[in-house]
């Protein structure tokens, strides 16, 4: 089973009260806007992390693509904070816990997501609102989103193991549904294969036709002008002559 963490989500603790006003002074990388959010945002370049700081102590870092880069971004943060607060302690030790991990993968086939949510109960399927389906496991309890292409995105899982097995188990749970073949696209060219080129013909006589009928009432309206300016010297002549006769009586 392909798959590639993108992302790892987690929380820990700096075990002291935090000055975040203080902090966000100065220090140029971190934005905190009380009125918004109560927690103060922490961005590091190295590694590429983004950190919630909170009063409390609390700390949730996201972005990582390893447990390693987490280990790493908290334990950086505890040094930038020390800086300003010294009763904060630099973490030698990082304890945290992995809430969330995000992940895509590949099942290795082309999926009939209309056919796919008709005979599994736990898939969702609004085209209208999203191109992808969604499918959710309880055991692991984790969500997929699945695409035609066969193309996953993973997330809810806690551990890695959790989401080889979601994975695992959602490639068997789409195998045996009719419509669904173990074709992929594995590149750009794959999919623009696929798409219908027809239309691109049918439509070019039907914007031929526009113009011509344009230029025929055009003709039309200009005939008909002269015709009525002909008729307006005629209906003056003919009331000239009445007119004298009058004045000599």
């Amino acid at each position: 089973m392909d798959y590639q963490i993108v992302n790892l989500v987690a929380s820990a603790n700096l075990n002291a009260t935090l000055d975040l006003y203080n902090l966000a002074v100065s220090v140029p990388n971190i934005e905190y806007e009380p009125e918004q959010f109560p927690g103060a945002i922490l961005k590091l370049k190295e590694p590429k992390v983004s950190m919630l700081l909170f009063k409390n102590g609390k700390v949730i870092c996201s972005g990582a693509s390893s447990e390693e880069q987490i280990e790493q971004g908290i334990r950086k943060a505890s040094k930038l904070i020390h800086e300003i607060q010294p009763s904060v302690k630099v973490l030698d030790k990082v304890t945290y816990t992995v809430v969330n991990l995000v992940a895509t993968g590949n099942l290795h086939q082309t999926l009939d997501l209309f056919k796919t949510a008709m005979t599994l109960d736990n898939v969702e399927y609004e085209p209208e609102q999203f191109p992808g389906a969604i499918l959710r496991i309880t055991d692991p309890k984790i969500t997929l989103l699945l695409f035609k292409n066969g193309k996953v995105i993973c997330a809810g899982a806690k551990k890695e193991e959790d989401l080889r097995r979601g994975l695992e188990k959602a490639q068997k749970m789409v195998k045996g549904i009719k419509g669904n073949t173990s074709k992929t696209f594995d590149d750009e060219e794959d999919i623009e294969d696929e798409k219908p080129k027809a239309p691109k013909k049918i439509a070019m006589p039907a914007k031929a036709e526009k113009p011509v009928e344009v230029k025929a009432a055009q003709k039309t309206v200009v005939k008909a002008k002269p015709a009525k300016a002909k008729a307006k010297p005629a209906a003056k002549k003919a009331l000239k002559p009445k007119a004298k006769g009058k004045k000599k009586k």
